[in-house]
C-alpha cells in the first residue's frame, strides 16, 4: 500500500503553524484538534515540526516559562518527510529507525498531508484482517 492511499481515506489536511506561534496557543491547538504534532511552516515551506513530547521534554528542562517562547525554538528542524508514493512499510521502517511518530508527506516541495504511526498500524491491520478473510473464504469454498 502507498502512502497516497491512507491520504485518500484519512484526508489530506493538515494543521499548520507559524514559527513564531507562542507555545501556550501551541497547546491549545493539540488539545482542540486532538493531535499530538503541528507542522511549522514559513512562506509556504516545512521548516519544522513540533510535537507534545518535545513541549513536554523542554518543560521538564526549562520550567513553565517555555509556554511564553515559541514554536521555533522548541520545533525539530531536521524534518524527516516522505512521499504519498512511498509505501507503508517503508515509512514504518522510516519512523521505527528515526524514532518519529510523525511524518509530513511533501510532494514537488508541497505539504500534501500527514501520516502517524497509527495511520502505518490501522493500515497494516486493514491488510492483515483482508488476507484473513480471503484466506477463510478460500478455505470454506474448499
Amino acid at each position: 500500500m502507498r502512502i497516497a492511499e491512507i491520504l485518500r481515506n484519512k484526508g489530506s489536511g493538515v494543521c499548520t503553524v507559524p514559527p513564531e506561534t507562542p507555545i501556550c496557543e501551541l497547546l491549545g491547538d493539540f488539545a482542540r484538534y486532538n493531535i499530538g504534532a503541528m507542522v511549522v511552516v514559513e512562506d509556504g515551506a516545512v521548516v519544522g515540526i513540533i510535537t507534545e513530547r518535545d513541549v513536554v521534554r523542554s518543560l521538564n528542562h526549562r520550567g513553565p516559562s517555555i509556554l511564553a517562547d515559541q514554536a521555533r525554538n522548541l520545533m525539530t528542524t531536521d524534518v524527516t518527510t516522505c512521499l504519498p508514493t512511498d509505501t507503508v512499510d517503508s515509512l514504518a521502517e522510516t519512523m521505527t529507525s528515526r524514532r518519529v511518530r510523525h511524518l509530513p508527506v511533501v510532494e514537488d516541495g508541497r505539504l500534501v498531508g500527514i501520516v502517524s504511526i497509527g495511520d502505518v498500524v490501522k493500515s497494516r491491520l486493514d491488510e492483515l484482517e483482508t488476507e484473513r478473510d480471503q484466506l477463510e473464504s478460500y478455505i470454506h469454498r474448499g
